[in-house]
């Protein structure tokens, strides 16, 4: 007797997919503005329109809509098409344009996802690897930045520590502070971290004694 195939509809998985977006929308907004631990299962269900059972059954626990949150936003980074333009880079300058341009693309479209990330740390079990998964992609991508820059020209600094200025001034940190706490454009923020980063680059080494 041949064996009964399961029937898929695509109507029913294109349903399952737009409710699964409208879980993690309204978990990310939610983490973000009030924080990871202050919001329910039944808070995204509500802001979602669907019931908190819907939300277990679609994503699982407030913990697993995190980490999927997380992952989704690794994935959309856009870190590699940045990396695109480093690699091709001929000189110094244009590896700094291409990180500035990056990273601001990445932090002002995740903005929210970043600060739900961020507000999650202090309250979620395991956020020190929350954190690592979340910037893991982004730190190899300066990483590779630096070692560009090496590539180019003499720098006054180690390849490691260039890395890590980088991370300073183009990492999450740095984008929040001059935009979401100063108040800046993210045009005047990239603006100024791309002209710091690139005197500081440049400057001869007496100069900065």
């Amino acid at each position: 007797m041949p064996t009964k195939r399961s029937y898929v509809s695509p109507r029913r998985e294109q349903a399952a997919a737009h409710t699964r977006e409208l879980i993690l929308r309204s978990a990310t907004g939610l983490f973000a503005d009030r924080g990871y631990g202050r919001v329910t299962v039944g808070d995204i269900a509500a802001g979602a329109g669907v019931s908190p059972k819907t939300v277990f059954a679609s994503l699982g626990s407030k913990s697993d809509i995190l980490n999927e949150i997380v992952d989704a936003a690794v994935r959309d980074s856009g870190h590699e098409r940045a990396l695109r333009s480093v690699r091709v880079a001929q000189d110094p300058v244009a590896v700094l344009e291409a990180v500035a341009r990056g990273t601001r693309t990445g932090n002002e479209s995740k903005y929210a996802v970043h600060e739900a990330i961020r507000k999650a740390l202090p309250s979620h079990e395991d956020g020190e690897v929350l954190w690592e998964r979340a910037t893991a992609d982004y730190r190899a991508a300066l990483r590779e930045a630096a070692r560009r820059l090496h590539a180019l020209a003499s720098l006054p600094y180690s390849q490691e520590e260039t890395a890590d200025l980088l991370w300073f001034w183009f990492g999450p940190a740095g984008w929040r502070t001059l935009v979401a706490e100063a108040g800046w454009s993210w045009d005047r923020a990239q603006e100024f971290l791309l002209r710091t980063a690139t005197v500081t680059l440049h400057a001869p080494s007496h100069e900065r004694r």
